[in-house]
């Protein structure tokens, strides 16, 4: 059971502020493979972006994305994912009602297949609101049930799923085939349910990574959405101990 280890850099979103390209080169000598990122922010150009992963070897796996860059401007983000020899495009989003996510599965159809066309996987990535009942069913199994399973996939994040009541690895082994990046992180056990470094928490990794490499799972992606310490050192502690739980692929 081993898995390339990959990082969502909303995690140290204010150090990219302050350096971008030497942030990354801090995740890539902590043993990181891979980010998922966008393009660059003003001041910083593609080609500069690209040299620069190229040069500490780091590579990008995908990124996140709004319903409106999708639907209107995919090329432009197609060419740079393609640029990176990156394939995935995930989304998060909200609904308030059964009819809600009925018509954003229509469209996030309609964009998986524009991905596809382009030979990119769409994917959508859950919070806890995504557990929430609407006439007996969560919106996400109505999500899941309304998408065809080729054109949207799944990012789950385990933390989340958590949070929303569910068991993490009990839902995963539901999504056979479709969810082939996994957000990792862990949460810390009292009522805030704050969160935490992967394997300080009280998520069962044991069994969630099982059930991931059973499902056809290619890469974990660790996010914190918050840290109470730097979040290099919050980086740092969930790849070391993945690392010590003997999952990540050189």
């Amino acid at each position: 059971m081993k898995f390339p280890i990959a990082l969502q850099p909303y995690t140290i979103r204010e150090e990219l502020k302050q350096d971008f390209l030497g942030s990354f080169t801090k995740v890539a000598e902590i043993g990181y493979q891979a980010v998922e990122a966008g393009p660059p922010p003003e001041g910083v150009t593609i080609e500069e972006m690209k040299a620069h992963f190229d040069r500490i070897g780091l590579q990008v796996v995908g990124c996140h994305a709004g319903l409106e860059q999708l639907e209107n401007d995919l090329d432009k983000l197609a060419e740079f994912l393609k640029l990176f020899g990156a394939r995935y495009v995930a989304l998060s989003y909200r609904f308030d009602s059964r009819e809600a996510v009925l018509e954003a599965a229509r469209a996030f159809n309609a964009v998986g297949a524009a991905c596809r066309e382009r030979g990119l996987q769409f994917l959508y990535h859950n919070h806890d609101w995504e557990f929430r009942q609407f006439d007996g069913e969560s919106a996400l199994d109505i999500l899941l049930g309304a998408t065809d399973p080729e054109l949207v996939k799944l990012e789950l994040d385990v933390y989340w799923a958590q949070k929303g009541g569910v068991d993490p690895a009990a839902y995963l082994r539901k999504l056979k085939g479709r969810c082939p990046l996994l957000h990792v992180k862990d949460m810390e056990p009292g009522d805030e349910r704050f969160f935490a470094e992967v394997g300080e928490g009280v998520l069962d990794f044991a069994a969630i990574l099982a059930v991931a490499e059973e499902i056809g799972t290619e890469w974990l992606v660790v996010e914190q959405d918050a840290c109470r310490r730097s979040p290099f050192e919050s980086i740092a502690i969930s790849y070391n101990n993945l690392s010590k739980m003997g999952v990540v692929a050189q």
